[in-house]
């Protein structure tokens, strides 16, 4: 956009110049009616009517006013005009990148849950195989128990038997 950062970039959205003074009357003022007379502490002061090269300038002068107010206003809503194509494009954009957002996450979630799913097995298989560990450590202990009763009762044995 061409008018970032200046002046322009500072005049609100929908904002319309002040009616300009509008062209001028070449005519000569008008005198109060004869009735009516100017309010107490006034006085009408005559104007004259202007020659034609002053008013050939005042309208030239009116004229260019004109159309300064009208390109300044002219160039103002093109600034709304632009920033209003930026709401819309960054509404868009916004709604597009809340729908890749939304997708990713999506395919994340659905990743964790393949994952976890893979752990569940892992772990699954390690309990099994801690469940068989603990058996043959049951058996072993067993097995140990009755080594020490056999080696109990030996040495019972050994002990009470007469000395000869």
């Amino acid at each position: 956009r061409a008018v970032r950062g200046s002046w322009v970039s500072s005049v609100p959205a929908g904002l319309r110049l002040p009616p300009g003074p509008g062209p001028r009357s070449t005519a000569a003022p008008r005198l109060p009616s004869a009735g009516g007379g100017s309010p107490p502490g006034t006085s009408v002061i005559a104007a004259q009517p202007l020659d034609g090269q002053a008013s050939r300038y005042f309208t030239s002068l009116d004229a260019s006013i004109g159309g300064l107010q009208q390109r300044a206003q002219q160039l103002i809503d093109k600034v709304n005009d632009s920033r209003k194509e930026d709401h819309t494009m960054m509404s868009s954009f916004r709604e597009s990148l809340l729908l890749k957002v939304s997708g990713l996450a999506e395919q994340l979630e659905e990743q964790l849950f393949h994952l976890y799913g893979l752990h569940n097995e892992l772990i699954q298989e390690r309990l099994q195989e801690l469940e068989e560990v603990m058996e043959r450590v049951g058996q072993a202990e067993t097995e140990l128990r009755q080594v020490c009763r056999t080696v109990e009762a030996a040495y019972r044995d050994l002990c009470l038997q007469p000395e000869t």
